[in-house]
């Protein structure tokens, strides 16, 4: 039996580790392009928020205010030049605004 070297061994785990990074990444790059203008338009009043993370996915950032009386959340969709906005009061889409073209 030949012994393995402990360089080699830990050039192959680098490797395959570094070869794992980059499909996550470019998984993660594929996911992400979901802000299209026919997503956008599945996106309509009264919608939970769960319902639209399933069109859009993970907002690029939010805000939630509390006032005494409802709740109301931003979420912003951020894909290059173009962003989506959209407003859930209660939890329930009351309004969208977007910069994407046709």
């Amino acid at each position: 039996m030949i012994p393995m070297r402990p360089m080699t061994t830990m050039l192959r785990i680098a490797s395959r580790l570094m070869l794992v990074i980059m499909l996550v990444i470019m998984l993660d790059g594929c996911i992400g392009k979901r802000i299209t203008k026919a997503n956008v338009d599945q996106v309509t009043e009264g919608m939970s928020k769960k319902q639209v993370e399933s069109i859009l996915g993970q907002p690029t950032s939010s805000k939630t205010e509390e006032p005494a009386t409802m709740k109301r959340t931003t979420y912003i969709y951020r894909q290059g030049k173009d962003s989506v906005t959209i407003i859930f009061q209660d939890d329930k889409v009351q309004s969208k605004d977007s910069t994407l073209s046709d």
